[in-house]
């Protein structure tokens, strides 16, 4: 029987910032948000982080050393 599990760590892909545009993902119907990172070259999209709140969007800027003004935004 295991009581205490050690917490697991994530790790964050890197961002290139001259191959790799940043999005937001935003449905209409639910309001769901997923931060992304788009390649130019070839348009695959890798997921980053699911945004619930303001404090999540803070967290993904502060990480990657963006402003609102950079990230695109999909519908």
């Amino acid at each position: 029987m295991i009581l205490f599990k050690r917490k697991k760590e994530y790790t964050y892909p890197e961002f290139d910032r001259e191959n790799q545009i940043p999005v937001l993902k935003c449905s209409i119907c639910t309001g769901e948000k997923v931060a992304c990172f788009r390649d130019k070259r070839t348009g695959h999209t890798e997921e980053i982080m699911y945004i619930r709140s303001q404090g999540d969007m803070q967290d993904f800027l502060s990480r990657y050393g963006l402003s609102e003004q950079e990230i695109k935004k999909e519908w």
